[in-house]
């Protein structure tokens, strides 16, 4: 029996442009997008049966499976076949060549044996860390597949730790009955008292003076592992497969290139701790189509490293493609950060939908971070039932920002560094959204404000309007915005070199407000003002010439 998957070719042309401000970066458009090779591999199947794997879900394959993998490698590569049955096994690690193929109605079960699963050096939130070694890995390696149309389950349930408030009556009862350890408060749940210690523990988890690994078995469990993690690897394919039931980071790939993840299903609960669907850290030659995410925590996710040390590591992710996927009740559907520290650039996001997150399309950062986002392209994307914002830059994250609750601040800002994080360049046409809070929050820092957002030809109906706080070349245009609470419609503090042009409302108390010394040359083109019961009210230092209106 031979099972193989064909290479496919993702065409792509680089032509000469203009559109993005750094020179090293190649002028990537929609017309001329980023190429993404994939893996090929040689016919020869390696059946897991032969090396004396068995489906009597009982019986613990790790040794059966990883001897396939290792010799299917030695030979040459080829596919690994896992066939149709329940296959319990303990970590599983890929080697080169080598494309692991999970049959239709196979399902590949990681134990609950946490003894199975050994500390390791590894990288968790843009930082070196200590953590439990994931169910499958691979370092190091090229032309390298997880295919099929199976289930990989990572029995993620009893790693996670969760709060009473997330799970009915009913299921808090069963989940304390089977063990684990209650907070004090009696508003907790841990897997055990190894977690507990880590919890507790100062620096948890932190290498170096003097520090080992073996110094970190006490608080072995508080370190949950990501489900599959790739590390350094080229030609990349996840095909077809669903990851589910992730302990955290469901899929994460760190500094690897050329990565397709093609018509693959993420199923986390929604009140997994940290179950992210899949996130892209320093990776180059991206291309994400055609998948299903159900995540605990963000959808999609793009990264680079956190604070000094992304910085240090100097590898942004770029070259992107995103396309055809829908997320589904996640922190975030789309999202950049907020360990960005490397830098993220030439990135297209198109055509996905977006049912039920926290936030639809969502970009965050904050002080300390560093690093350069910049052209993000981004078209045909429909939201329904957004928590939050349709659509965030928000530079404040885990923080608030001065005029979110308080009078605009006006103060000397605190100087630009290589810490000073910055977004700049998005282009985002053609988003329909049908319920969110909000559709639109822009909230940049004084000392670096967010640059070059531009959004065109997109309908929000949301409870309230737009808010643009330390904004800077920002344009709406053949934007409609249906609000609730229209005092105001739209809401300006310290933005400059604004540009509001065919904006359409259904009616509003307050079209806009506009506070703040530094906000200047704003202007408003082709709307119609006359719904508004008052058009403008000017606070906080700003003054009237700021806004300029067409006649």
């Amino acid at each position: 029996m031979s099972i193989v998957k064909g290479s496919f070719a993702i065409v792509a042309l680089f032509a000469a442009g203009s559109l993005f401000a750094s020179a090293q970066v190649k002028p990537y458009s929609w017309q001329h997008l980023p190429h993404v090779s994939s893996p090929v591999f040689k016919k020869d199947t390696f059946n897991i049966l032969k090396y004396g794997a068995k489906s009597d879900g009982h019986t613990l394959n790790t040794s059966s499976i990883n001897k396939a993998i290792a010799v299917c490698s030695s030979k040459g590569g080829g596919v690994v076949l896992i066939p149709q049955g329940l296959w319990l096994t303990g970590p599983v690690v890929l080697k080169s060549n080598v494309n692991l193929h999970v049959s239709r109605a196979a399902l590949l079960q990681f134990t609950d044996d946490k003894s199975q699963y050994k500390l390791v050096e590894g990288n968790y939130e843009g930082h070196a860390a200590v953590r439990n070694e994931s169910p499958i890995s691979g370092t190091n390696l090229e032309n390298i597949a997880i295919t099929g149309d199976g289930i990989i389950d990572g029995h993620g349930e009893v790693w996670r730790a969760i709060s009473k408030e997330r799970l009915t009556e009913a299921e808090w009862k069963k989940l304390v009955a089977s063990g684990g350890v209650v907070s004090e408060n009696g508003r907790s749940w841990y897997p055990s008292e190894s977690y507990v210690n880590g919890l507790k523990t100062p620096g948890a988890g932190i290498l170096g003076q003097g520090k080992t690994l073996k110094d970190n078995e006490p608080m072995k469990d508080f370190f949950r592992p990501n489900m599959l993690v790739l590390t350094n690897c080229k030609k990349v394919l996840l095909q077809g497969v669903t990851l589910q039931n992730s302990p955290a980071w469901d899929i994460h790939t760190l500094l690897c290139e050329n990565l397709t993840v093609q018509n693959v299903r993420v199923r986390n609960t929604w009140n997994a701790q940290n179950g992210d669907g899949i996130d892209v850290e320093s990776c180059k030659n991206v291309l994400i189509e055609g998948s299903t995410f159900d995540a605990g925590d963000d959808g999609i996710c793009i990264k680079s490293g956190r604070d000094e040390e992304g910085r240090r590591r100097g590898k942004p992710t770029e070259n992107v493609i995103v396309r055809n996927n829908i997320v589904y009740r996640a922190h975030g559907g789309f999202v950049i950060g907020s360990e960005m520290s490397g830098g993220a650039r030439n990135i297209f996001v198109s055509d996905c939908t977006f049912i039920g997150t926290d936030i639809g399309l969502r970009f965050k950062t904050t002080r300390g971070r560093g690093g350069v986002v910049e052209n993000i392209f981004i078209k045909n994307i429909s939201m329904r039932a957004i928590l939050h914002e349709a659509i965030l830059f928000d530079m404040y994250y885990g923080g608030k920002s001065p005029g979110e609750d308080d009078e605009v601040n006006d103060k000397t800002a605190i100087p630009v560094t290589e810490a000073t994080p910055s977004f700049r360049n998005f282009y985002v046409n053609n988003v329909v959204c049908n319920g969110a809070e909000k559709a639109l929050m822009i909230r940049g820092l004084p000392e670096m404000s967010i640059k070059g957002i531009h959004i065109e030809n997109s309908s929000f109906l949301t409870d309230k309007g737009a808010d643009i706080i330390e904004g800077q070349d920002v344009s709406l245009k053949n934007v409609y915005l249906e609000s609730k609470d229209t005092n105001p419609l739209i809401n300006i503090q310290n933005g400059r070199d604004i540009t509001l042009d065919h904006v359409t409302y259904n009616n509003a108390q307050l079209l806009f407000k506009i506070a703040g010394k530094k906000s200047a040359r704003i202007q408003l083109l082709n709307t119609d003002t006359s719904k508004a019961k008052t058009k403008v009210e000017f606070g906080s230092g700003a003054v009237n010439s700021a806004l300029v209106m067409a006649k």
